[in-house]
């Protein structure tokens, strides 16, 4: 992929449901400190208990959240495609990662590091302020399934289902770290 201008990244943020409350003028200052990372396939975006230190939207491509499973091997968690976003609560704690991330086949991902965007959010701009906002109603969204399905999981009588389907509960729970 060639060199993107910025005005297709700010129409391409524009669609992205994280970014659909900010302006074109809001848009272009959080697209200042954006990085655009282009990754061959297998490529790692980040390990697992590493330091939260950027959040990524997937332009073109997609990747694969991997968990760390019993004896060392990664089991796949989920896979995101344009316009996904992933690591976004690093920009509110800067928590090690809890899953690791690769590419699945040649991707190009906007990358957020943490201090740029904290810098934005120091300077009092709006446009950090909505995102983060917007990266809490995600947040709240995954936390009500996630207690849906364990209330469902709860009322189960046998214990061994429950145990199994905690598994991918929790795994999915780390997609966003």
């Amino acid at each position: 992929m060639g060199t993107l201008s910025l005005e297709q990244m700010i129409t391409f943020l524009l669609d992205t449901p994280m970014f659909g409350d900010l302006d074109a003028s809001e848009l272009s200052q959080i697209v200042h400190v954006m990085q655009v990372r282009t990754l061959p396939a297998g490529a790692q975006v980040f390990r697992e208990g590493e330091p939260g230190d950027a959040w990524y939207v997937v332009f073109d491509g997609e990747v694969e959240v991997l968990k760390a499973g019993r004896g060392g091997s990664d089991r796949r968690v989920t896979t995101l495609g344009p316009r996904a976003c992933f690591g976004e609560m690093a920009i509110l704690d800067g928590s090690p990662r809890s899953a690791t991330v690769r590419t699945t086949r040649p991707t190009t991902a906007f990358r957020f590091p943490r201090m740029e965007f904290n810098g934005l959010l120091s300077a009092g701009t709006l446009a950090a302020y909505k995102l983060v906002y917007q990266i809490a109603l995600v947040l709240v969204a995954r936390q009500r399934s996630t207690t849906r399905s364990l209330v469902e999981l709860m009322a189960e009588d046998d214990a061994t289902l429950v145990r199994q389907g905690l598994a991918p509960l929790v795994e999915q729970s780390a997609v966003t770290e």
